[in-house]
């Protein structure tokens, strides 16, 4: 593909050509396997130290990370260039960063055993194996140095990217790269005491900032080539629908229209530029059998879920006396449902790819998320070997999970239309904001069933929890991997491994079977189980009589991580209680993802009558603090994501099945003038950093709900807090 992609300041866009090809320099990178997903799921040990290609160091000094993990927003990139530099000892102005081509064999998940960006794991898998990197390369530098000064290895250090020795000898990397390139890869680096860091846990500036804020940042949306063709997909309107024929003479009068064509997604429509399509799109008539589509409305839905949710379902974690089967004697027993809506991702750059097939091989250029399972569900639609199609991967705009599917439908799609078209072009398939919302793979609806006993000493003594909804790795390729005797683990997360100490205790699920595509949605079943135990745990507090926090800490184990970050937010907030004036106050607990985040939300009651969230305070206990600003941004950013979301956000379907929303005028976002003022604590740790993409939206969902509670006595059933969004 001649596409245009101007070089970035953070680097070219890189294809695996030149990523492999000689270029005058060291090229390095460290295989560390990680205990997990991948030998869970019967993966190969790796060896201890493979020659890969995460580091190049060019004659110039610049030394450049490949990236196996996307960046869209979240700071991989700044944060695995950070593990490589402090053990390379290198100078943060010499660093550069692209994306890693689509190669599994190179650039695994090492938690996952594919290439994969989710679970909040990017820095968490890559901690060691970075850190490696940049030392194992440090150690032939320093070798190649020795060997040109006639000097012991022992006496040269290097500092900031240069490499010196007593005799006044200095160089910088470049002059010795080739050379270094040249020496044996050691097989056991020493990596540095955390004590002596220089680069890990402080606040460097992001390597992708530049381009980004200057307009030179290339996404796939931004590409542009003399021969590309621009595909748009017309969509049935309910789920399950398959188109059989269609009508495009009024789109032939649409000036740059050129074809269309029947695809399993729905129709294609081909013209030489996004407008042109859009219009001939409009103009198509279209014959769909809804024979087998999703024909039930979300009011029919959560009816249904609601009779589910009074039976148990499969039990995923139980102790002590079922509820149903104690005496309540002088308790109090408090019981309340939730219902959480369908929720879509809505990432500001939608949908794209640029795939260009010539009947052997693919090429495909777009923001890809999983590249392995987006290489191989290209590789099935076109009926060729996966190792056919490449994949250069491109910044992507957001995703918040939706740019990676277990199936790689979006891929599949790209693939699809491009062999539709069939003249060895690059075609250009995009989604408009509409498609975006009403083209499935939403997070699930759920509904939540507590039941909760509260004794005459204030004590918690049962809990019973029953959930509702899809399940999202069901019929996918991870079922097998996710889902033990019925039970998909990312439904029952943060529900049936609370944290709290409950004599009698049982957490059970059922995972009815629907036609609405579902999908993980930032923070996955965590969205929805962080909110219903801890509103649900808060409504007991009360009803006990005992403060939020002190109540919380008497029920956690004193060494419980969780314990931390509630006193640390305690203390950031100066906590008073519940209520204070026209303000009311919540706090939430919650560990998602091996990280620990805590937050307290101050609420009043805006001229609208809906919350108004003022501040939010927040402690979070990742690990080492890798890059303290990101691990800062990204709780701002997930308390913003989740704050909007429960607060407006719901995708409907009406009684036919079709989905209501269209775009934000509907399905709205946060604004600016909802943002509260955000404030957040970092916990010193020497614990392994885990991963802070997704533990910040958890909390502040029932945080809001627990401080509307104190300050009007309402208690939340059901998201989002303003019904119909448009407030």
């Amino acid at each position: 593909m001649n596409l245009h992609i101007p070089q970035l300041t953070a680097g070219p866009i890189t294809s695996r050509r030149n990523v492999l090809k000689g270029f005058g320099g060291l090229l390095l990178a460290t295989y560390v396997p990680m205990q997990g997903f991948a030998q869970e799921a019967g993966a190969q040990k790796p060896a201890a130290l493979t020659p890969n290609a995460f580091v190049r160091i060019g004659r110039d000094d610049t030394v450049t990370i490949l990236s196996k993990h996307i960046e869209f927003g979240q700071g991989p990139w700044t944060g695995l260039a950070t593990l490589v530099a402090e053990e390379l000892d290198a100078d943060w102005s010499q660093i550069r960063v692209e994306h890693a081509p689509g190669d599994a064999k190179l650039y695994a998940n090492l938690a996952m055993g594919a290439q994969l960006t989710g679970g909040s794991t990017a820095i968490a898998n890559s901690y060691e194996q970075m850190r490696r990197t940049g030392a194992a390369a440090r150690a032939m530098l320093v070798a190649a140095a020795a060997d040109a000064w006639k000097v012991p290895a022992g006496e040269i250090r290097v500092s900031k990217g240069v490499i010196s020795h007593a005799s006044g000898k200095s160089s910088g990397f470049g002059a010795f790269a080739e050379a270094a390139a040249r020496m044996p890869i050691p097989q056991d680096v020493k990596l540095k005491d955390p004590s002596t860091f220089t680069l890990i846990g402080t606040d460097l500036p992001k390597p992708d900032s530049f381009a980004k804020s200057h307009g030179q940042a290339q996404f796939t949306i931004d590409l542009r080539d003399p021969d590309m063709v621009v595909a748009l997909v017309a969509r049935p309107d309910k789920f399950g629908a398959r188109a059989t024929s269609f009508d495009d003479s009024a789109a032939r009068a649409v000036k740059g229209y050129l074809r269309s064509a029947i695809v399993p997604q729905g129709v294609v429509v081909f013209a030489k530029a996004t407008y042109p399509a859009m219009k001939a799109r409009a103009a198509l008539k279209i014959e769909w059998d809804e024979s087998k589509a999703h024909a039930l409305g979300t009011q029919a839905i959560v009816a249904d879920y609601r009779e589910l949710a009074k039976k148990p379902g499969k039990v995923a974690e139980a102790r002590g006396t079922p509820l149903d089967k104690i005496s309540a004697g002088g308790a109090r027993v408090v019981e309340h449902e939730f219902v959480f809506p369908y929720l879509a991702h809505a990432p500001m750059e939608t949908l794209d790819a640029v795939v260009k097939f010539d009947g052997k091989t693919a090429a495909c250029h777009f923001g890809s998320q999983g590249p392995t399972i987006d290489q191989a569900a290209i590789a099935t639609t076109l009926g060729i070997a996966p190792e056919n199609v490449s994949i250069d991967v491109a910044l992507a705009g957001g995703s918040f999970g939706r740019r990676a599917t277990a199936g790689g439908d979006f891929a599949a799609e790209a693939a699809a239309c491009a062999k539709a078209f069939g003249e060895n072009v690059p075609v250009k398939l995009l989604w408009t904001r509409e498609d975006d919302l009403r083209g499935g793979f939403y997070r699930p609806l759920y509904v939540h069933r507590m039941r909760g006993t509260v004794e005459q000493d204030g004590s918690i003594s049962a809990w019973h929890h029953t959930i509702v909804g899809q399940s999202i790795m069901g019929g996918t390729p991870f079922e097998k991997m996710m889902v033990k005797d019925g039970i998909d683990t990312t439904s029952v997360e943060g529900a049936s491994d609370m944290p709290y100490r409950v004599s009698d205790f049982q957490c059970d699920l059922h995972s009815p079977t629907l036609g609405v595509p579902v999908l993980w949605w930032r923070s996955v079943g965590h969205t929805h189980t962080g909110f219903a135990v801890e509103a649900f745990l808060d409504m007991l507090l009360e009803k006990a009589g005992k403060d939020p926090i002190e109540g919380r800490l008497a029920l956690l184990d004193p060494k419980a991580r969780e314990v931390g970050v509630l006193q640390a937010v305690a203390k950031l907030a100066q906590w008073r209680g519940r209520k204070a004036g026209d303000r009311g106050y919540g706090v939430a607990v919650h560990k998602s993802f091996d990280t620990y985040v805590a937050q307290i939300a101050e609420v009043m009651r805006g001229d609208d009558g809906a919350p108004k969230v003022t501040h939010v305070w927040c402690a979070v206990d990742c690990g080492v603090a890798v890059n303290p600003n990101i691990i800062r941004a990204q709780m701002e950013g997930g308390i913003g994501f989740g704050l909007g979301h429960a607060l407006f956000a719901s995708l409907d379907l009406d009684d036919s099945g079709k989905v209501v929303q269209t775009n934000f005028d509907t399905y709205r976002a946060l604004r600016i003038g909802d943002m509260p003022k955000v404030h957040v604590v970092i916990l010193p740790s020497g614990e392994k950093p885990t991963g802070v993409g997704e533990p910040g939206v958890p909390p502040i969902g029932p945080a809001v709900a627990n401080a509307w509670r104190a300050l009007t006595g309402e208690a939340v059933a059901q998201l989002p807090f303003v019904r119909g969004g448009t407030a």
